[in-house]
């Protein structure tokens, strides 16, 4: 066994480059298996209070009209989720959530 005896200062130079290059690998995973990201003013929007289903749906430049359309959800269950609280059923959310490009997660 061959054994190097380095200084403690150069150990943890190394350790921390070591979890660094980690962090990019997992970063460039995760964004490659997500492909498209969320962009910040959508974000802020949600932290801010606002719907995260209307948050997605002003970032897709869709209406709730055309959302309905394309989702087969009714446009007034869509208003109710957007501007009273209201959650939708699983299957609501899952209908909406393919029509937006977006995870189910991304509207709770």
């Amino acid at each position: 066994m061959d054994t190097i005896t380095i200084e403690r200062a150069e150990y943890d130079r190394l350790r921390e480059a070591a979890e660094m290059l980690a962090d990019v690998k997992a970063f460039d995973a995760a964004m490659a298996e997500r492909g498209e990201g969320v962009p910040g003013h959508v974000v802020d929007a949600i932290m801010d209070g606002q719907s995260p289903l209307k948050a997605f749906r002003e970032w897709r430049r869709l209406s709730q009209n055309r959302l309905a359309a394309l989702s087969g959800v009714n446009r007034v269950q869509i208003g109710d989720i957007e501007d009273r609280g209201k959650s939708g059923s699983v299957d609501t959310l899952r209908k909406l959530a393919d029509a937006l490009g977006v995870t189910v997660d991304d509207l709770i």
